[in-house]
């Protein structure tokens, strides 16, 4: 592990769960995996883990499948959910590559099991690797349909102690309205779970807020397309929202 230095930002939290969604590894395609953009993503990881920060991981599917929307276009949901599922593993399986490739230690984790590419969810042996500085990926969401990344996300975090929940997106925080769309949109410093929900600002799914909310884990929304982003944020610095009571 990297030595940090007098000059390096300080992280703020010890262990952190970073929640990203399949399409950010998608990059300039509309579909799929982007080797580049994956292996970016990857060195923004490795920089907090050089920090000594502990990380857990957890990657939407929807750049491979999204299981709501199949069941829009006529496929029993549960199937579909379950289809979204296994996109998620395929998505870990190439952050744990990347990752890897760059000398970080990791280990994927489903909640579904398939022994022979990645280990089932046990939550001792889970916190173990977290401790052996490890970066967990979790992926299969929660391993039922009708929930999702987000609330696997939320929940896995909870499990492991995690001390703030990272969702990095492709805004730099969390606006009263589409910054893409609206000039005059105004980003929040911080906003409340409550506020979140009643608002519907976006931030994750009802669950996962009604569940950080409930376990005190703040949210902290953060732009994934800013180069050294994730280590800035973690130091205190840069430009992100927090959600928290």
């Amino acid at each position: 592990m990297t030595e940090t230095t007098p000059d390096a930002p300080q992280p703020t939290y010890k262990r952190v769960m970073l929640k990203i969604s399949g399409e950010a590894l998608m990059g300039p395609q509309g579909y799929g995996l982007h080797p580049p953009t994956v292996q970016r993503i990857a060195r923004e990881v490795q920089a907090v883990h050089d920090l000594g920060v502990e990380i857990c991981m957890v990657i939407g599917g929807g750049n491979i499948f999204r299981g709501l929307a199949g069941s829009a276009q006529g496929m029993e949901r549960t199937t579909a959910d379950y289809m979204g599922m296994l996109a998620t593993v395929m998505n870990a399986l190439a952050m744990q590559s990347a990752l890897e490739g760059l000398g970080v230690f990791t280990r994927v984790i489903t909640a579904i099991r398939m022994d022979e590419v990645a280990e089932p969810y046990i939550r001792r042996r889970a916190v173990r690797h977290l401790e052996k500085k490890r970066v967990v990926i979790f992926a299969a969401g929660t391993g039922n349909p009708y929930f999702t990344t987000d609330t696997a996300a939320t929940l896995r975090a909870s499990e492991m102690a995690c001390e703030a929940i990272f969702k990095g997106t492709k805004v730099d925080g969390v606006y009263d309205k589409d910054p893409n769309k609206f000039d005059d949109a105004k980003r929040y410093e911080t906003v409340t779970y409550d506020e979140a929900l009643a608002k519907r600002l976006g931030v994750m799914d009802a669950s996962a807020i009604a569940l950080a909310r409930d376990n005190h884990l703040p949210i902290i929304v953060f732009s994934l397309d800013e180069p050294g982003g994730l280590r800035t944020i973690l130091a205190g610095d840069g430009t992100y929202t927090t959600v928290k009571g």
